[in-house]
């Protein structure tokens, strides 16, 4: 008898507030979560705490949302992290040029205390104020 083991696939998540449902295409040319922008890439990343603080950052009024997604295309390091502002890719962000398909929403995720969020929104606030790009494509 031969021991068979199953193949494992990479998850990727994705952060956002948009309300999204199982099969949906997220592509670019939508607005980013950041700022008022046409997104070139849609982003995701496959550490949760990551897609978290996308889902509490995000631009809109409703709650966050997590979504597994996977890609429909090549994927790549996240350029605005990798070797920028970490060594590596120790968030394990990507980013897609022909986006990701929603195949689950990640219910009861924790989010982080208010006051950590607030203090997040305002730099990426500054940031903008002060002309810097969030994400550059």
């Amino acid at each position: 008898m031969t021991d068979q083991h199953p193949n494992f696939v990479q998850s990727y998540f994705h952060g956002t507030k948009a309300n999204l449902h199982v099969g949906d295409l997220i592509v670019p040319g939508n607005n980013a979560n950041y700022g008022e922008r046409k997104a070139k890439f849609v982003y995701a990343s496959s550490n949760l705490n990551v897609a978290i603080w996308a889902a509490e950052l995000a631009v809109g009024d409703g709650p966050g949302r997590i979504y597994v997604v996977e890609p429909v295309g090549a994927i790549e390091n996240d350029p605005n992290l990798t070797d920028k502002k970490f060594v590596g890719n120790p968030t394990n962000s990507f980013r897609a040029r022909e986006g990701f398909r929603v195949v689950a929403e990640v219910k009861g995720w924790q989010g982080h205390p208010s006051e950590e969020i607030t203090a997040a929104r305002e730099k990426v606030d500054l940031a903008l104020k002060n002309g810097a790009p969030i994400i550059e494509d």
